[in-house]
Formats: C-alpha cells, sequence, structure tokens
C-alpha cells in the first residue's frame, strides 16, 4: 500500500481563496472589512516569523491586519491594557496573543482577558467550555484545520477509532473534542500512557502532536489508518533528509508505505493553521455585526 499525500498547501490556499470571497461580500454588507489583532510580546524569532506570516495571510485575503508588538520586559498590566484596548476597538474583529510568552508573564491568565467573540485562537476559558458542552464558539485553529485534511480523504470519524498522541490545551484536547464530535470512539495518548505503540495500533485514525521526531514508526500504524502529523522539529539536514531540516513526530518514509493518507512536514498540517485563523476571523466579523 502507498499512501496518499494529503496536500495540506492546496487546501489551505483553497480555504483562503474562498474566505477572500467572502470578506469581499462581508465589506460590502457592513462597509469595512474584518480585523485581525496580533500582540507579540519580546523578539522571540519564531514568533516574530509566525506573527509575520498571519499578517500577511491577513492582508491577502482583504482583511485589515493590526499589529501590536510590547517589549519583552512588559508587565502583565501593560499587556491586558492593550488586550482591553483591543476588544473595545470596533475594527477589530478578532485577537490573537502570540505564545509562548516571556517566562515572567502567565499566558493563560492574558489569553482569558480576550474578549471570547473576538478570541480567534480559540483558547479562552469561555470558547473552551462550549467546545466541551458541544455548543457553537471559535475552536482552536489547527484541530478546526485537521479536521478539513480529514475531511479531503473522505476520513470516516462515525465509530471510527481515533487516537490523539499529546494532551496540551492547546491542541490535543480540543482535537479530542473535534473528533467526539464527529462521533468517534476517542484515546487521548500522554507520557503516561502504557504501551502506546499498541494502543495507536488500534486507531484508524491515528493524529500525532507531541514534539518528538519520528516518534510514530511502522509498528504505531493500524494498515490504511489516516496519519496527521501536526509535529514540527528540527534536526540538520543531514538527520532530516530533506534541505529544510524539519521532520514531524512520525517517520514518513515508513508509515506511508502502510497508512492510506498521511500528511507531510513540512506541507500538511502548518497550512491549515494561518488558513483556519482567517476563517475564525470571519466568523467572529460576522457574529459582531449581527450576519448568520
Amino acid at each position: 500500500m502507498s499512501a496518499t499525500i494529503i496536500d495540506g498547501k492546496a487546501i489551505a490556499a483553497r480555504v483562503r481563496g474562498a474566505v477572500a470571497g467572502e470578506v469581499e461580500t462581508f465589506a460590502a454588507q457592513v462597509g469595512h472589512p474584518p480585523g485581525l489583532a496580533t500582540v507579540l510580546v519580546g523578539e522571540d524569532p519564531a514568533s516574530a516569523v509566525y506573527v509575520g506570516g498571519k499578517q500577511r495571510a491577513c492582508a491577502e485575503v482583504g482583511m485589515v491586519p493590526f499589529d501590536r508588538r510590547l517589549p519583552a520586559d512588559a508587565t502583565f498590566e501593560e499587556i491586558a491594557v492593550e488586550l482591553r484596548s483591543l476588544n473595545a476597538e470596533e475594527a477589530v474583529s478578532g485577537v490573537l496573543l502570540q505564545l509562548p510568552l516571556p517566562g515572567h508573564l502567565d499566558g493563560a491568565a492574558l489569553t482569558a482577558m480576550i474578549d471570547p467573540g473576538k478570541d480567534v485562537d480559540g483558547l479562552t476559558p469561555v470558547n473552551a467550555g462550549l467546545l466541551a458542552l458541544g455548543l457553537p464558539g471559535l475552536r482552536p485553529c489547527t484541530p478546526s484545520g485537521v479536521m478539513e485534511l480529514l475531511a479531503s480523504v473522505d476520513a470516516k470519524l462515525e465509530s471510527a477509532e481515533a487516537v490523539v498522541i499529546g494532551r496540551s490545551n492547546l491542541f490535543g484536547k480540543p482535537m479530542a473534542q473535534l473528533l467526539l464530535a464527529g462521533n468517534a470512539t476517542v484515546t487521548t495518548c500522554h507520557s503516561r500512557t502504557r504501551d502506546l505503540a499498541a494502543v495507536c495500533a488500534r486507531a484508524d485514525v491515528l493524529i500525532a502532536a507531541v514534539g518528538r521526531a519520528r516518534l510514530v514508526t511502522r509498528e504505531f500504524v493500524k494498515p490504511g489508518a489516516v496519519v496527521i502529523d501536526v509535529g514540527m522539529n528540527r534536526l540538520t539536514p543531514e538527520q532530516a533528509h530533506n534541505k529544510s531540516g524539519l521532520v514531524g513526530d512520525v517517520d514518513f518514509d515508513a508509515v506511508s508505505e502502510i497508512a492510506s493518507a498521511i500528511t507531510p512536514v513540512p506541507g500538511g498540517v502548518g497550512p491549515m493553521t494561518i488558513a483556519y485563523l482567517l476563517v475564525n476571523t470571519l466568523q467572529a466579523a460576522r457574529a459582531l455585526a449581527g450576519i448568520q
């Protein structure tokens, strides 16, 4: 068996194209486009790159980017003032606090200060609670993107066994909730899981998000399973066997021989995160404007 390679770049491009068309319609209805505010604290190079990509993607679909930057030694209250200001700004539809924050700051407490209606990361306690209860709300971007990737290969979730490796608030927990909403039977694995390979090998859908390079080997995978690799690990180009030096949590070469479909790294899940950030910003803008 040779797995279908799920092209996250192409799927994300399609989603972004659809958002661009809907942004144009929204702007015609309301008189202005949606606005996305990103808040970056400090000068972490990776975070700066991520924020820059989000700002560019926002502009490309016709939204207005708001770029807010604070120094690494900014206090909790200084950031809180910025978040309150953006919550109150009518031109801002969505607010995103780039994580992680410098070590002296409580990222969870600051994230919780974002207006849930503008919480385009879907990480406030209100939106996490709405997801847990199966009620409408803004969902975390990466898990939402994974659901789109699964749909692209017609993965059957109802009555399927799904395994998520990783239990983070950012991805693992909301991913499990979305799979449950699709009527899958879900197991969440973590560092204390016994016989991880055996648990994973039961899965019809296997999703890895732990940040351990090539953790998932052939024996973790049931023949014919759909495998989604959320990991992003940097090795030397020689170790990674590619120019970028990036590999996922899945041993792609081995697993692609027995899976029915698999995402590559890079080019799989990554592009979907920004695509769904744009989807969420449009959703938030519509809700704020009272448009269904």
